[in-house]
């Protein structure tokens, strides 16, 4: 069979047998692209060996590729050629391939300082900064991911009790307490802007000029746009929010697993990390305290 008909029918096989994801079909689609322009002469099924992914991983690692682009990349080749022995298409054994560690990457965590600063960015006399202020406000009292904050609803939100409900990963429900500083800025929004929004009937908490609930690539563009007005240096995300949030419990003194309840961890070594961005910011002061002495 030509490879690119082979291709095309793996790529079909993951969206509609596996329900595999958009971008995962797309990020595939170009690994396969570039293990077909490595082997070039590669043109049909019978062309394929299994010694080529064990060549082509060797060479996205001399090429310096990072380690989860290349494990992605070895998933990708190793689903596809398990694929094509299942149809039948090729005979072979595959073995395990030596693969390289996925880095462990810390957290951005931001000061306390420079997370006011962004808080404060916001421009509380337009109508979309006091709904950015709102959510960034939010956010970070509560450590909400992006998604859930950008899908609350009016029934998630108990004012009187301070505490916001939300459903996470796996569809588990959680609920976060928040502060009355947030939900201050909240019920202004509420009770301000967002009565005048053409969709102030909605359901959703957080509407676009147009009335329909903000999107994460907008909210995104926001908070970059914050961070330029706030003059912070390091190149922050909503999601760094989420980890100010925990890291900042942590340095005052807030149990690790209560941290991870509020952040909604299935797995207390995901919340464990941010022991380690608090050491180090804590050392780093010290550091910097003791060479003035």
């Amino acid at each position: 069979m030509e490879i690119r008909e082979a291709i095309s029918l793996f790529l079909q096989h993951l969206q509609v047998e596996k329900g595999v994801s958009r971008t995962t079909i797309e990020n595939y689609k170009e690994d396969l692209k570039l293990f077909l322009d490595y082997f070039n002469e590669t043109k049909t099924t019978d062309d394929l060996m299994i010694q080529q992914i064990a060549e082509f991983i060797q060479k996205e690692g001399e090429d310096n590729k990072a380690a989860s682009t290349i494990l992605r990349r070895y998933s990708c080749l190793k689903n596809f050629f398990t694929f094509l022995v299942g149809e039948g298409l090729i005979e072979a054994d595959i073995p395990e391939f030596e693969k390289p560690k996925k880095d462990k990457k810390l957290p951005l965590v931001v000061s306390n300082e420079d997370v006011e600063a962004l808080l404060e960015s916001p421009d509380m006399t337009k109508e979309s900064g006091q709904r950015d202020r709102a959510m960034l406000e939010v956010m970070y009292a509560t450590g909400l991911r992006v998604s859930e904050l950008i899908s609350l609803q009016f029934k998630n939100v108990d004012f009187p009790g301070k505490i916001i409900t939300v459903f996470g990963k796996g569809n588990k429900q959680r609920s976060v307490p928040v502060s009355s500083f947030a939900l201050e800025y909240l019920s202004k929004y509420i009770d301000g802007v967002r009565k005048k929004n053409p969709g102030h009937g909605s359901n959703y908490l957080f509407l676009n000029k147009q009335g329909h609930p903000v999107s994460r690539v907008y909210f995104f563009k926001q908070v970059k746009h914050y961070e330029m007005t706030a003059g912070i240096d390091d190149a922050i995300s909503p999601h760094t929010l989420r980890h100010c949030f925990a890291t900042h419990l942590l340095e005052n003194g807030a149990e690790l697993r209560a941290v991870q309840e509020m952040l909604g961890h299935s797995k207390i070594s995901t919340t464990q990390v941010y022991t380690q961005v608090s050491t180090k910011r804590i050392m780093s002061a010290y550091d910097r305290y003791s060479s003035r002495k």
